[in-house]
């Protein structure tokens, strides 16, 4: 719906009262077309929330004479053009959230003039450039999914009432300053998908408020501090997965008394996994595969009853499996494939963990047919001789099967065609006999 000013005003019944209103709220009704210049009429405006709408072209000129305005939301549109310098002149402005739309150019240097800007939200548009050098007295800051180039300006480590700061997704190289550790508000920080290398800075594990860190995907080096988590209390999420960090994994680990998401996978950690992992009673989601780690699984990986995904692959765990960890009933994926590990699975695994959706077991196979819950299944370049047990078609919600380059043998039963819900099936490079059943193709 495309509408004027005025007619707009009109119909929620505010024409007249044209100059005195202080808070308009546009959002999610389906607007099309340009923000009439008119806007810049409403000069006692203090709250405007465009939100959720299909506007083009770039904010009006005009409206810079809204002097009063504290809040300025216009996210979720099709906006376009560079973002408007006279933004910088409205000092009244709180919150600027302009994310989602197609916003190009460089952050304006007018910005660092609005000394009441408390949150700039620029996420996901095609800003260009680098991060300015000043940007006020933020307390929120977010850039994700941009084109940034360039470092972290050292400056920002003097913005002292940053509490978020999320830079992730753009082309950001160089280190991170030493000093971001001296930001003791810090609640969030995220500069992951960049382009960054050097270890990480030890003063960040300092930030006793800070609850989130997102490293994720750059080419971060070093090893991590084996005080790691003395400092950080309330730490829920801590993603370092995708980067070059080597050496053991600390057992202060076990200090994140509140950690939910452990990610360090893909990078080049070694060693064993120490017992005290046990201890993270309120983790949902260990992610530790593709590294180098060594020796058994801890049982007491079995402590973790708020476990929801187990991913331990490309690792060199060997030693028998210890059963117990199967005892954590929310556990809804558990890849452990491509180790060294040996056992079976306990025949009431269906009722064990019936919440189950994907199991990557490498060579352990027997008992899958228990888990009714099974959505994927993939087994394949792994070392498997034996017969697909008989159970496998009782699995009628299977979606994917993937048991290619093995060495099965036997035939394929007319069972098979009672797997109705897959999707994908892969049995190729393997010893089967040569007769294919009819019922596959009814699948």
């Amino acid at each position: 719906m495309k509408v004027g000013l005025q007619l707009l005003l009109l119909a929620i019944g505010l024409e007249s009262l044209v100059a005195l209103v202080k808070s308009l709220n546009l959002s999610n009704m389906a607007l099309t077309g340009r923000i009439p210049r008119d806007f810049g009429n409403l000069t006692f405006l203090v709250s405007l929330d465009l939100e959720s709408n299909n506007f083009q072209g770039n904010l009006p000129q005009e409206m810079a004479h809204l002097r009063r305005l504290k809040l300025l939301d216009s996210s979720f549109n099709n906006f376009s053009g560079k973002v408007p310098s006279w933004f910088g002149f409205l000092n009244q402005r709180q919150v600027l959230n302009l994310r989602n739309n197609s916003f190009t150019g460089s952050l304006p240097s007018s910005f660092s003039n609005i000394s009441t800007l408390d949150t700039l939200n620029l996420n996901f548009n095609s800003i260009e450039g680098q991060i300015p050098k000043v940007i006020g007295n933020l307390r929120e800051l977010n850039l994700r999914g941009n084109n940034l180039i360039g470092y972290i300006p050292l400056s920002l480590s003097n913005a002292s009432r940053l509490e978020i700061l999320d830079i992730s997704y753009n082309s950001l190289q160089g280190n991170i300053p030493e000093g971001i550790g001296n930001l003791h508000n810090m609640n969030w920080l995220a500069i992951q998908y960049n382009k960054l290398t050097g270890s990480i800075p030890f003063t960040i594990f300092n930030i006793s408020r800070i609850e989130f860190i997102a490293f994720t995907s750059n080419s971060l080096s070093g090893s991590l501090p084996n005080g790691l988590c003395n400092g950080l209390p309330i730490l829920k999420g801590l993603y370092l997965s995708t980067n070059k960090i080597r050496g053991n994994m600390p057992t202060s680990l076990s200090n994140y008394s509140q950690l939910q998401v452990l990610s360090l996978s893909y990078n080049e950690l070694d060693g064993p996994i120490h017992g005290e992992i046990g201890r993270l009673s309120n983790l949902q989601s260990l992610a530790l595969g593709t590294n180098h780690f060594t020796g058994e699984i801890p049982k007491e990986i079995s402590n973790l009853f708020e476990l929801d995904e187990l991913n331990l692959q490309f690792n060199s765990f060997s030693g028998s499996l210890d059963m117990e960890i199967f005892n954590i009933s929310g556990l809804r994926i558990i890849d452990l494939s491509f180790n060294n590990l040996s056992g079976s699975l306990p025949p009431n695994i269906g009722s064990i963990v019936p919440n189950i959706e994907e199991l990557y077991l490498g060579s352990l196979l027997n008992c899958l047919g228990n888990i009714t819950s099974l959505r994927e299944i993939h087994l394949g370049s792994n070392k498997l001789s034996s017969n697909i047990p008989s159970s496998l078609w009782n699995l009628e919600d299977l979606v994917v099967l993937d048991l290619s380059s093995n060495n099965m043998v036997g035939s394929l039963p007319p069972k098979i065609g009672n797997l109705k819900a897959l999707t994908k099936m892969d049995l190729s490079m393997n010893q089967f006999s040569n007769v294919i059943p009819r019922e596959i193709g009814g699948l």
